[in-house]
């Protein structure tokens, strides 16, 4: 085999590696999923999670618990102020401010995420795309999220986000919330 043939191969192979870890899920598959979520009622009150980040090779880099408290202002915004606690023992928070557009979309603003958030809700799943200045040491770097939300039943929600950079995958973040003081089907 030629030179240039192997160097076609490779770069035929690298476009079809970064393409297929570009590739997301439709949010249309989940239109009959049930219980659908209702994002005041589900974001109201006091939310608790467990979560971690992993590599790309699925070592788990950190953990995490977070306590959100979900407040609305109006109709159309929800106020999440989530309070992490990491098990290396530092703490951090992010407050969300999630509004409702007049089309049933979201748009999500924190002071962490370059510009806005935009979500949709179809069905059990809400998927959430945004760009994070994400702290590592001491330098800060912007990283995109695919993030996709699924509730399982009116008190549980799993979320699976997955974080890349320039079109490669860096890690996912794994993340299971419950409401609080409420009964759990």
């Amino acid at each position: 085999m030629s030179k240039f043939n192997k160097l076609a191969i490779g770069f035929g192979l690298s476009a079809t590696l970064l393409t297929s870890g570009c590739a997301t899920q439709n949010i249309q598959t989940y239109q009959n999923t049930t219980p659908t979520l209702d994002m005041h009622e589900f974001f109201s009150g006091q939310i608790e999670g467990w979560g971690m980040f992993q590599g790309r090779n699925g070592e788990v880099k950190k953990r995490f618990y977070v306590d959100i408290d979900a407040t609305h202002e109006g109709d159309d915004v929800i106020v999440l102020n989530e309070k992490f606690s990491w098990a290396d023992g530092s703490k951090s928070q992010r407050i969300w401010r999630l509004t409702e557009q007049s089309d049933g979309r979201w748009i999500g603003t924190a002071g962490d995420v370059v510009g806005e958030a935009t979500g949709d809700v179809v069905g059990n799943t809400l998927h959430w795309d945004y760009v994070l200045n994400l702290p590592v040491e001491d330098k800060t770097y912007k990283v995109n999220f695919d993030d996709w939300m699924y509730l399982i039943n009116d008190d549980v929600m799993l979320n699976r986000s997955v974080m890349t950079k320039f079109g490669v995958e860096l890690g996912s973040v794994t993340l299971s919330m419950h409401r609080k003081n409420t009964d759990t089907q």
